[in-house]
């Protein structure tokens, strides 16, 4: 079993997969601005943001597996893509695995592109996020050799404002979007955490994006 440390760990994604890596035994801990109204029996809760040196400092000497599920945009002010470095030096130094919850944005529509964020009905409210993780993916894939990272992107439809059914079931992709026959794209938030987890546990997908759909 691995010792998992999930920023975010309180939030939508976070939360979905702190639970199913308890779920399979893992022991999880979770950092998060405020302590959860309802806990999660087999999760420790740490208050913290990785934005601060010293947090992300200790959560990555505690960790084997290190989780990133959080807004792309805005942490404590700035964009995620201002803390990759640190992220990727933390990691680096402890031999951790680095592993990020993405967005859909940066995922083709089709093999030879476009992404998903340049096509026209993109909503203009979301692309903020979506560039900024499609930054961090950049980023990532230039890292050096030695860095363990994986990437997941969920698909189209993927949040607290669409929950989903949870089938017990998913299909990958590499960096294509996950769609059915009728063009549609979605993952609940429980089968999203479910290819997350079996991610840590198989390590299919090493220094790679993968997308996540049914």
């Amino acid at each position: 079993m691995s010792r998992v440390v999930i920023f975010g760990g309180t939030g939508y994604a976070g939360g979905n997969i702190a639970r199913e890596a308890a779920s399979r035994g893992h022991e999880v801990i979770s950092y998060s601005r405020n302590a959860p109204e309802q806990p999660l029996e087999g999760v420790e809760y740490r208050t913290g943001s990785l934005a601060t040196p010293e947090v992300l400092a200790a959560a990555a000497a505690d960790a084997d597996v290190l989780v990133v599920a959080v807004h792309g945009a805005d942490v404590d002010g700035a964009p995620l893509t201002a803390y990759v470095p640190g992220l990727i030096d933390a990691a680096r130094t402890n031999g951790v695995r680095l592993a990020f919850v993405g967005g859909a944005g940066s995922s083709l529509v089709a093999e030879g592109g476009p992404r998903l964020v340049d096509t026209p009905d993109f909503l203009d409210d979301w692309k903020p996020e979506a560039l900024s993780h499609a930054e961090v993916l950049e980023a990532l894939r230039q890292a050096p050799e030695d860095l363990d990272w994986f990437y997941v992107s969920p698909a189209a439809l993927f949040g607290v404002f669409a929950p989903g059914e949870t089938t017990g079931a998913y299909r990958t992709g590499g960096d294509v979007l996950v769609t059915k026959e009728d063009g549609s794209s979605e993952i609940s938030g429980t089968d999203f955490a479910l290819a997350f987890v079996d991610e840590i546990e198989n390590n299919a997908h090493p220094r790679r994006r993968f997308t996540v759909g049914h």
